[in-house]
């Protein structure tokens, strides 16, 4: 009988040898559960603000770009690039390729090669005298774990998964950058235009004070009139300096989202947005709400919902992965190599093994089983985190929803309110040159002005954030990529 003939006549004592193994495990594996029913998420049928008609427009992969502000799109372009957040997530969908590839290499066969080598001196019982020994053996080896039970299997499977989430997770990091640099865009351009009203006012306050110091030398006012004046002056003076402090934490804040202050092209691009640009707020378009589809939509349109669908799938085949843990670990070994003594033009002589191996856990005193709560409980801890991003989903599409419609209501509240305001304003001065009223009747329909201008400078800011709020709520135009990313 061959070697070969030999190996393969003990393959039925090796299979009979797994099936006495799987009987005396297969009493003690646990079975597999479903994730609580608490951990589903009730998705309702509809939007309570369904903010507009059935006509709106999708949201856009480049949905920034429907401000119609090129340089909202230079900035998010920049950050989308440069932006640590990014780089970082990035980082970590290489981290999760390499598991991927570690976990697949597990169910192939592993083969290597050594070289021990050995030197003694020794006494000869035949000649009495001290003999050299040298002695080397080159082997090459291979081992192959047979994945019986597909333990190998899930395992890589869920590196799958996790690949993919973190795919998801740098996509959901992207979209999270964009509409924050979005946002920190339009707080500049805001400060900018509230610091040029107050600027402005600072102006016709300081011309007040010069009229008021003549009436007062001629006794046409008094100097409780003309102190009032001074202390107006003062107030928005000081509004022009906090006003300016502001804007430049905001500025920081946008250099810090594009790569940090020491970026050669942030710094270039905030050169031209301070300077070269418009700081009016009216350039900035309000556009026209997108669609919100159904709330069921969004389980495929937020890349951080995805992610956490994934990171749930992965926990299930982890789950699996440890259950198949209980059952027997089939193993073939083969080693191949020779074994060379003393001199170098010995005739080696040929060591060779084959064989294979059955490892039952019979009693691991409680191991294997704490491992498959741990990954039950792990399981478990991932349905509650999904249903939890989705819970948040739908929230954030809801207020920012309603949040359209109220903000857009307040700002033409206050629209008319300034206009209303403006005329009050000529209405005192009339009065006043007129002299049926006191220059503090001006000056007091002057500060209610200013405010009403800087309170509608703010609320289109928060029109053009939430707006900003609801393309991310939606996922942002994203769509998930089917093949590697």
């Amino acid at each position: 009988m061959s070697r070969s003939e030999k190996f393969f006549a003990h393959r039925p004592a090796l299979a009979a040898t797994a099936l006495a193994a799987l009987l005396l495990t297969g009493c003690s594996l646990p079975a597999l559960t479903q994730a609580p029913e608490s951990a589903r998420p009730a998705m309702p049928e509809r939007w309570a603000q369904d903010g507009g008609s059935a006509a709106a427009p999708a949201v856009q992969a480049l949905w920034w770009q429907a401000f119609g502000d090129p340089e909202l799109g230079r900035w998010v372009e920049l950050a989308l690039v440069r932006n640590n957040d990014v780089l970082t997530a990035m980082a970590r969908v290489d981290e999760a390729r390499a598991n991927l590839e570690l976990a697949g290499s597990a169910a192939m066969p592993q083969v290597s090669a050594s070289l021990p080598a050995a030197a003694n001196r020794s006494l000869s019982s035949r000649t009495g005298q001290m003999v050299h020994v040298r002695s080397a053996q080159p082997v090459l080896q291979a081992s192959w774990e047979l994945d019986l039970w597909d333990r190998l299997g899930q395992l890589s499977q869920a590196a799958d998964r996790r690949l993919q989430a973190s795919q998801a997770d740098r996509d959901a990091v992207r979209l999270a950058v964009a509409a924050t640099t979005a946002q920190a865009y339009i707080g500049l351009r805001s400060l900018q235009a509230q610091l040029g009203v107050a600027q402005s006012t600072v102006g016709s306050r300081e011309n007040a004070v010069r009229l008021a110091d003549d009436q007062v030398r001629v006794g046409y006012i008094s100097q409780l009139q003309q102190s009032q004046a001074l202390a107006e002056l003062e107030s928005v003076k000081q509004s022009v300096e906090q006003l300016s402090l502001a804007l430049e934490r905001q500025r920081i804040a946008l250099m810090q989202l594009a790569g940090g202050g020491g970026d050669e092209q942030a710094r270039a691009l905030m050169q031209t947005t301070l300077h070269g640009g418009t700081a009016m707020l009216d350039t900035i378009e309000l556009p026209a709400l997108p669609a919100p589809g159904l709330p069921s939509s969004l389980l495929e349109r937020r890349p951080d919902i995805v992610r956490a669908q994934l990171q749930l799938a992965a926990s299930d085949s982890n789950l699996a992965a440890q259950r198949a843990a209980f059952l027997p670990q089939v193993s073939l070994n083969a080693n191949l190599g020779s074994l060379l003594i003393n001199a170098l033009d010995y005739s080696p002589a040929k060591v060779w093994s084959i064989g294979g191996s059955v490892l039952a856990p019979l009693f691991s005193g409680g191991r294997l089983q704490g491992q498959f709560d741990a990954a039950t409980a792990q399981r478990d801890q991932a349905a509650y985190a999904y249903r939890g991003v989705v819970i948040k989903a739908l929230a954030e599409v809801e207020t920012a929803l309603v949040g359209n419609q109220l903000l857009q209501s307040q700002w033409q509240h206050a629209r008319e309110r300034e206009k209303v305001l403006e005329r009050s304003l000529g209405f005192a001065k009339d009065r006043y040159e007129a002299g049926y009223a006191s220059y503090l009747e001006e000056l007091d329909a002057q500060r209610n002005l200013f405010a009403v201008q800087q309170e509608v400078l703010r609320l289109r800011q928060s029109q053009l954030e939430n707006a900003v709020a609801l393309y991310q709520a939606l996922g942002g135009g994203w769509q998930r990529s089917e093949g590697p990313v």
